[in-house]
């Protein structure tokens, strides 16, 4: 079996580099490892084959879904999720950051397994400019879910993956793109936008206070 190795994504030479072939494994349906403003995570594309592969990869509870990364806005339009007067007024003081939107819509396009209890679809447009410049050549949204089985803490370094899924990465199963050691950080906020008035359901990097200022109708605990 090959050596399992990581793929350099720290400079933007780097991240240029690396594109061709992590696009083209992302549309053959393979999984990918990546370092995010957080932890390191894996994703997919989000058809449904290649979102129960990363299902079966995680042992994840099927009520349990997934979010989607973005590169901008027009990308929610084109796989038919809505921004909600609330939801726009947040992202445009917000995102890029640390802040993820459940968002109505996308019937058509994304998987019912990436829908959560709320009726929504989680979205997050990254802050970390070698994601979004995938994303960019990608031209379509990803999977994200922290790179670690249920009851491990998140990968923070591509070794970590290596370590745990070696296997997997001989075999091209999964491509680990290596963006170095990441620091601790708060987990991004996390607001239903479904419903009338906008509710954060995770605290995080954004304070209820912050939101508040910009929406003043959201609901907090």
């Amino acid at each position: 079996m090959p050596e399992a190795r990581s793929i350099p994504f720290w400079s933007p030479e780097e991240v240029e580099a690396s594109l061709g072939a992590t696009v083209a494994h992302l549309q053959a349906g393979g999984i990918l490892a990546y370092p995010t403003e957080t932890v390191y995570g894996f994703g997919t594309m989000i058809d449904r084959d290649a979102v129960d592969r990363l299902v079966a990869l995680k042992r994840r509870p099927p009520a349990k879904p997934f979010l989607l990364l973005i590169s901008d806005t027009p990308m929610l339009q084109r796989i038919g999720l809505h921004l909600t007067r609330s939801a726009s007024m947040l992202a445009a003081h917000f995102w890029p950051g640390p802040m993820t939107l459940v968002l109505p819509g996308g019937e058509r396009r994304v998987p019912d397994r990436l829908r959560g209890p709320e009726g929504g679809i989680a979205v997050r447009w990254t802050p970390h400019e070698g994601l979004q410049r995938l994303l960019r050549a990608l031209n379509d949204p990803i999977t994200s879910t922290s790179a670690n089985l249920p009851g491990q803490p998140p990968a923070v370094t591509a070794g970590e993956i290596l370590d745990r899924w070696g296997g997997e990465v001989a075999r091209g199963v999964i491509r680990v793109l290596d963006g170095g050691r990441l620091a601790p950080s708060d987990a991004s906020t996390v607001i239903d936008c479904t419903g009338r008035h906008p509710r954060v359901i995770r605290p995080g990097a954004i304070p209820s206070t912050a939101l508040r200022a910009v929406c003043p109708d959201l609901v907090a605990d």
